[in-house]
């Protein structure tokens, strides 16, 4: 495939910026690929821990109120998202994991899905040049050092979200809630500016806001 003449930096900033019927499936991925190093054994098995054991995202709510809000977030999100998906059970499926995982590593539902939007433009086979693959662009080295091997799985729904997930918080734990830094070793772009401020720029398309309460 001959390579675009535009810079990377320009592609990044207009895949982030693009209007929501513009990123279709013939969006190509933009992932740099996270570099693999060497992690301390208690590490690895903390990361081993928290991608095993891929039961069913169903979400659990405290409260009526609580869950009501979630209902209130996935039609407003489904709605952005329908350019991208058209069935409503897609949409359904991939909003309900992108929840259920990136509250179960601790990150905000607007940033994962908007670096989805800038690593795969929300395909789920999309394969980078490096060979990062799925919705999170995740590099197949992972599933070698903290699953069990098998690459292909990282085309699952589940499995690239929870992967994804797990690796970003790893990450923002390794620059101590940096998330700049964290999103640039995300890309395998560290301290460079051009990727976060992609990421950051389509994360303006997915932020909720719970709507008011009457007096």
């Amino acid at each position: 495939m001959t390579k675009p003449s535009f810079s990377r930096r320009h592609t990044l900033l207009a895949l982030a910026a693009a209007p929501a019927g513009v990123l279709g499936w013939a969006a190509p991925a933009h992932a740099g690929g996270q570099l693999e190093e060497p992690l301390i054994d208690s590490v690895r098995s903390a990361l081993s821990a928290a991608v095993s054991e891929l039961a069913p995202p169903e979400p659990v709510f405290a409260s009526t109120e609580a869950r009501i809000n979630y209902l209130r977030w996935l039609a407003t999100m489904s709605e952005r998202l329908r350019p991208r998906k058209s069935a409503w059970e897609q949409r359904r499926d991939f909003l309900q994991t992108a929840w259920y995982e990136s509250r179960r590593a601790g990150l905000d539902e607007s940033l994962v899905l908007g670096l989805i939007q800038v690593e795969s433009a929300f395909r789920k086979f999309a394969v980078s040049s490096v060979g990062a693959r799925g919705y999170m662009q995740v590099m197949p080295f992972w599933t070698r050092v903290i699953g069990d091997g098998d690459a292909g799985k990282l085309f699952h729904l589940q499995t690239n979200l929870r992967f994804g997930c797990v690796i970003l918080r790893h990450y923002l734990d390794r620059e101590n809630g940096d998330l700049y830094m964290a999103l640039g070793r995300y890309n395998g772009s560290r301290g460079k500016a051009a990727y976060p401020n992609a990421v950051f720029a389509a994360q303006k398309r997915w932020h909720y806001s719970e709507p008011a309460r009457n007096a």
